[in-house]
């Protein structure tokens, strides 16, 4: 995980989120969080990369849609990086 742009943990959250979110879904959400176009150059090739990395499934709707899923690796490097951050901010938002 610490190899991934914050943009790629992004899309992990994402897609944690969601039940099997096809890529309009999941551009949907990232323009919410930063108030922002998220452009389709952007957007599939990073996913290809969480993909590659083997974080994520990427399954078949019909022709033109796809759907993604977190594999187990996905599941489990997120709950990495959530352990990872509560370590240091824990205490901080508990006041």
């Amino acid at each position: 995980m610490y190899d991934l742009t914050g943009f790629q943990r992004d899309l992990l959250y994402t897609i944690a989120g969601q039940e099997e979110p096809h890529g309009l879904a999941i551009k949907d959400e990232l323009e919410n969080y930063y108030e922002n176009e998220i452009h389709h150059g952007r957007l599939y090739p990073n996913l290809d990369t969480i993909v590659d990395k083997g974080l994520v499934e990427k399954g078949e709707v019909d022709r033109r849609t796809n759907f993604y899923t977190l594999t187990a690796r996905g599941r489990r490097e997120l709950d990495a990086r959530r352990g990872w951050e509560n370590r240091y901010v824990d205490e901080l938002l508990s006041e």
